[in-house]
């Protein structure tokens, strides 16, 4: 348990002022940016002062301890008017209007502007806390985790890409120059991180982009906190491999029935050209039921030759060297297959899958190159190494103690996941299935590969056309979307702190972080975190370094400043989720709920707050506990409802990979009134004018039978039509007469030439651009069966089995008082 202390902190110890700088040296030589220091240090010699660091004259701008701890001291609800906006005190069940106006942006780290100027964007790199606390004692007393949030590959408007044969890392720490480090003068640089003197090469006295000379305060590299360098052969292990992918296809009657098939080998056949990779790129199929199915595509032949293997308990690979081909050779046999796949299962009475073994024979062909399999699933696997046995009870997806089977059922999945990403392949697994198919055994052959998890519920190519439309707009985008391969990632943070409990994601990468003073007492005015992020590119065949850098202030005292509901919500509820396969849902659900009683209660005892009959949070903390309540009625962790078990297993693989900004309106959807939309404080994007609607609570009392409301669910978007809304609104943007015309199942806006639908359209085509997955649009009438799940997500209502927010808090208040 984490302390709850009361006794006050240590005083600050006092901060040596920073020597001021002398005028730099050297011929014509530019007026030096503040990281410049003419400071006589040998090569490789630690400093005498621990204070000294490359920020010492930002820190002149930023206020010492001394002021800080005075500034944040008294921190009672007498003094709040003098304390900055986040530490201003909020009775929380007294304001109901906490939510803001617009989407909650995320915070920044509480820095002078010419260090924030420098700083990464927060979407690519970001910390629980704005601030580091200077001990492990001051973060226990806080009862805040620290953790860091990352999406390495996220794609940036501007990303500097330099190619050099010259790539300057620290000599000791090996930590990339940046916009943190510290000139001595012009041949030298001071490492932010472990203080050691580096020389600068002299190819790095040439600038490119100015083309000038002896200027290297004004590269690239130091004046981005993200660039991507084109690495030489010196970072390779291996000369490039090509772009290999490989296709595994459900071909059972189920998959039949389901008619993905057709979507899949259409959007193939759109998209051959677009697929990333250069001259080699090679490709193959798979399919399989009962037996596993083989295709002969090597060039010279009349049409595709289909290879069948019976002996699935001992799977090989007929003949290994024409069932990966290259694309451009064989292109015209591929189109051929795509086009003969769909019809060629039509009239099967297979029902059984064996998909363990169609794995099993998929890594032995992947093993030799590595690359990418695509794993088209529909039903439970049956037959050979893997099958799976239903454990799912219907009549108990409504239990309120126990939900069970939330892990795997068998190890086969993750061993041979392992096994692929030794060999540098990832297996990204599609479900399309209306029956229970185990995904928590099978999300493991992702999980562990780095791959992607696609879920398709109740799909069926004519029954439930907007899933299909989905497919076949995700699939435009898994296709297309840049790729890379033999990713490796290191993390590298500021002496005298150490990282631990490194959990690697591909694209999304969770790490709590703890960190351990030296037997000195070194204070820092900042901590700077950074991470390197190696990938072998597919296309062009090179392989590129993308390092990023994070400068965050540190703290002497205990402040609550430091807090970020935004993020720390998605932190917790990682944990959460692993606490629900290794414990229980229960367990979970009780450590979502303590993290707001703990972080609530630390803030009264260090603010000296004892309003029995109030529930007081500083600003910064007044949305955790909305957003923990919008957690608990997620389905990965609710109880009391149907909720299946594929749907709340993939929900926690959605919390575990889904970028935080994706992310948090599925956790807290946003909620606008749409059928009264002007043009007052709307924005321009491309020539377009976007209405900016008001943010609603998400409260059945904010609906109005009146009007028409859109929710931004994250992967869906609901319009919800109220019974008495009007008809001009109906008819102008929805294309009918009247609320009673309106279909039960519309899953599109027409294009009307009206002003209504025209900003109506361009307000929901801005909601759904920059996301990684199209969301699926539903128009929900008042009185139709669809607004059951419209209702779900307004987390501020009570529910069968869920308090409303206002009752939560009171929950929460009852037990800081116990």
């Amino acid at each position: 348990a984490l302390s709850s202390s009361t006794s006050s902190p240590a005083p600050a110890p006092s901060i040596p002022q920073a020597t001021k700088p002398t005028k730099p040296f050297g011929y014509g030589y530019p007026t030096l940016q503040p990281g410049y220091q003419n400071v006589a240090l040998s090569s490789g010699a630690q400093p005498s002062n621990p204070t000294y660091s490359g920020f010492q004259q930002y820190a002149l701008q930023y206020p010492g301890m001394h002021q800080l701890s005075s500034s944040l001291s008294g921190l009672s609800l007498q003094h709040s008017s003098q304390q900055p906006e986040s530490l201003r005190p909020v009775n929380l069940t007294q304001d109901r209007n906490i939510l803001p106006g617009t989407p909650v942006q995320a915070p920044v780290p509480n820095l002078n502007s010419d260090l924030k100027k420098l700083n990464c964007n927060p979407d690519s790199f970001r910390c629980t806390l704005t601030n580091i606390p200077q001990t492990q004692a001051l973060l226990n007393k806080a009862k805040l985790p620290l953790g860091l949030l990352l999406h390495p590959f996220r794609d940036l408007t501007q990303l500097p890409v330099i190619t050099s044969s010259t790539i300057v890392r620290c000599r000791s720490c090996r930590t990339y120059i940046n916009p943190f480090v510290s000139f001595i003068d012009q041949r030298r640089w001071k490492c932010n991180l472990c203080y050691r003197v580096n020389d600068v090469p002299e190819e790095f006295m040439y600038n490119p982009l100015t083309r000038s000379y002896g200027e290297p305060h004004k590269r690239p590299e130091v004046q981005n906190s993200t660039v991507e360098f084109i690495a030489s052969s010196d970072y390779m292990l291996r000369p490039p491999q090509p772009a290999v992918y490989l296709f595994v296809l459900d071909v059972s009657h189920n998959a039949v029935e389901a008619g993905y098939l057709t979507i899949v080998c259409q959007s193939l056949l759109e998209n051959l050209d677009k697929l990333p990779g250069d001259s080699r790129t090679r490709i193959g199929f798979i399919t399989f039921d009962s037996t596993v199915h083989f295709y002969n595509l090597q060039e010279g032949l009349s049409q595709p030759q289909m290879l069948i293997v019976s002996d699935i308990d001992d799977i090989f690979l007929p003949t290994p060297d024409s069932l990966l081909v290259n694309l451009h050779e064989s292109k015209e046999l591929i189109k051929d297959l795509l086009n003969a796949l769909p019809n060629m299962f039509t009239y099967t009475r297979e029902t059984h899958s064996a998909l363990g073994p169609a794995l099993q024979a998929a890594f032995k062909l992947m093993s030799p190159t590595g690359g990418r399999v695509s794993v088209f699933q529909t039903q439970l696997p049956s037959l050979g190494a893997g099958l799976l046995q239903s454990r799912e009870d219907p009549n108990q997806r409504s239990s309120t103690k126990v939900v069970q089977h939330l892990g795997p059922a068998t190890d086969f999945y993750k061993k041979l996941a392992l096994d692929c990403s030794g060999q540098q392949t990832a297996v990204d697994l599609f479900l399309l299935s209306s029956q229970y198919s185990d995904l928590a055994s099978l999300a493991c052959m992702s999980k562990y590969s780095a791959g992607c998890i696609y879920y398709y519920p109740s799909f069926h190519h004519t029954h439930n056309p907007s899933q299909a439309e989905k497919l076949q707009k995700d699939l435009k985008r898994y296709l297309t979307r840049k790729i890379g391969f033999e990713a490796v990632m290191r993390i590298r943070c500021t002496k005298g702190k150490k990282k631990i409990e490194l959990e690697l994601l591909l694209l999304h990468i969770f790490i709590e972080m703890a960190y351990f003073m030296n037997s000195k007492l070194f204070i820092l005015h900042f901590v700077t975190l950074s991470k390197s992020c190696l990938v072998l590119k597919s296309f062009p065949s090179q392989r590129s370094d993308r390092y990023t850098i994070l400068c965050l202030p540190n703290l002497l005292i205990v402040s609550f400043f430091m807090f970020k509901s935004f993020t720390h919500s998605e932190f917790i509820l990682v944990e959460a989720v692993d606490r629900s396969i290794s414990s229980s849902l229960s367990d979970a659900r009780d450590a979502l709920v303590n993290a707001v009683v703990d972080s609530i209660s630390a803030y009264g005892t260090i603010s000296s707050t004892s309003q029995q009959s109030a529930l007081i949070a500083p600003t910064s903390l007044k949305l955790f506990p909305l957003y923990v309540l919008a957690l608990l009625k997620q389905k990965a962790f609710r109880t009391g409802t149907s909720t299946r078990l594929d749907d709340r297993v993939f929900a926690m693989c959605q919390m575990k990979w889904q970028p935080l900004v994706h992310l948090m309106k599925i956790i807290h959807p946003n909620l606008y009134r749409i059928d009264k939309l002007t043009d007052e404080g709307a924005i321009h994007v491309n020539d377009r004018i976007v209405p900016q609607p008001p943010l609603q609570k998400l409260s059945a009392e904010k609906l109005t039978r009146e009007g028409a409301f859109l929710m931004d669910a994250g992967s869906i978007i609901y319009i919800w039509i109220g019974k008495n809304c009007d008809d001009n609104f109906i008819k102008d943007v929805l294309g009918y007469p009247n609320y009673a015309s309106v279909p039960q199942k519309l899953t599109h806006l027409p294009e009307l030439d009206t002003l209504s639908s025209e900003r109506t359209r361009s307000f929901l085509s801005w909601l759904r651009d920059n996301r990684p997955l199209s969301p699926v649009l539903h128009v929900v009438k008042d009185e139709s069966p669809g607004k059951t799940d419209f209702f779900q997500h307004l987390v501020e209502d009570r529910t069968e089995a869920a308090f409303s927010y206002y009752e939560f808090l009171l929950h929460v208040q009852q037990q800081i008082c116990k």
